[in-house]
């Protein structure tokens, strides 16, 4: 692990998200949350210990039950709508937060690729290292190495 700090922030810049240490998990999702959530096709998010994110700025809280069954919270900006970091509780003591908040591209690639039965046809998530999977739902050890 290293030292390293990496910043995500809304798209107005008020709210933040300062990560301290590597990720201890890069995935992409397919789930249709994660694709209204992102706009896109599918989302990449990473997760850090709680304790090694620190969030400043203004935030509102909007909660919901994935699929997977366990309550999603979201933390968003008011001002410009993007989803700064959120907690599901199948993975305790975690901290996700997308990707694409950080505009980095120097970012650990992912190794899983989750939800792939909602995934568009079109989209190839490659790597002889990703771990693929249709049935994420079960709950996470809080060990962090899944």
């Amino acid at each position: 692990m290293t030292d390293a700090t990496r910043t995500a922030t809304c798209r107005c810049g008020q709210l933040t998200a300062e990560c301290t240490g590597e990720p201890v998990r890069v995935s992409v999702c397919h789930c249709l949350d994660c694709q209204k959530r992102s706009g896109s096709a599918f989302a990449v998010q990473a997760r850090w210990p709680e304790d090694q994110v620190r969030v400043t700025g203004e935030a509102k809280i909007w909660e919901r039950v994935a699929d997977s069954g366990h309550r999603a919270t979201y933390r968003f900006c008011p001002q410009c709508g993007s989803t700064v970091t959120y907690v599901i509780e199948g993975w305790p003591g975690l901290v996700a937060v997308p990707l694409g908040a950080f505009a980095n591209l120097q970012f650990p690639k992912p190794r899983f690729s989750v939800y792939e039965h909602r995934k568009h046809d079109w989209v190839a998530i490659v790597g002889d290292d990703i771990e693929h999977s249709s049935t994420p739902g079960v709950p996470r050890m809080p060990d962090h190495r899944h």
